[in-house]
């Protein structure tokens, strides 16, 4: 078994024991940021199929170089504008969605023929303005802005909690999101992604109703000090 597989295996363990019987699916994003493509490819070879990634440029060689038609590539970091067409055209997921001006080059970019692109909505639930995201209480009218617009599936909502924190401080973050979340269903906007969690403190999401992880270092360990060149690993 590789390092990786062996990772994997341990996270998965972790997931089922703070799932605690609860049945509920959950997906798990491999954040495979500046890892080189062998490590991608040992992930999928112990069942990974969501990817996580966080440049454009970076990516894009990784996504042809895996050639999977049956992963699952999510875009995890900031977008800014003059990247959202090739975001648009060679990613299934959007995280971190916070302005209606991207949500729109996105739609725009989308070719008619691919699938709607799957798009969640970051709230800054950890009030930081180091981090990107809306204040809980704009989630609604961004959510209809998304709505509104073709080639878009709005899924549900993304949030980061801040750093070093304990677990119950970790919690009581994550319980912001879920509670927009909840205002949402109440207002006839049903969701059904809950994207919150990473390596250091999944568990207190979980525990919040989170329903897809975004796990790095956990799975591939420390990420290197620079990014590979494209085809590192190849």
């Amino acid at each position: 078994m590789s390092p990786i597989a062996a990772n994997l295996q341990a996270v998965r363990r972790r997931i089922s024991e703070a799932l605690q019987g609860d049945r509920r699916a959950i997906t798990l994003v491999a954040v495979s940021k500046w890892q080189p493509l062998a490590a991608l490819r040992a992930a999928r070879d112990a069942g990974c199929r969501d990817f996580g990634e966080s440049y454009v440029q970076e990516a894009l060689p990784k996504i042809a170089g895996m050639g999977d038609r049956d992963i699952q590539w999510h875009f995890i970091g900031h977008l800014q504008g003059n990247k959202a067409r090739d975001v648009a055209r060679h990613f299934d997921w959007v995280h971190g969605v916070d302005r209606a001006s991207i949500a729109a080059a996105l739609a725009l970019a989308r070719p008619e023929s691919a699938a709607a692109l799957n798009v969640c909505l970051q709230v800054n639930i950890s009030q930081e303005a180091t981090k990107g995201g809306v204040a809980p209480g704009e989630v609604e009218a961004l959510a209809r802005a998304v709505l509104a617009l073709p080639r878009l599936k709005l899924r549900g909502l993304m949030g980061m909690a801040g750093a070093g924190l304990a677990p119950a401080a970790q919690r009581a973050q994550f319980a912001t999101l879920r509670r927009a979340y909840g205002e949402l269903a109440a207002r006839g906007i049903a969701l059904d992604t809950l994207s919150m969690g990473m390596s250091h403190d999944f568990e207190s999401a979980l525990a919040e109703g989170a329903t897809m992880l975004r796990i790095g270092t956990a799975i591939f360990g420390e990420r290197p000090a620079a990014a590979p060149t494209s085809g590192n690993g190849a």
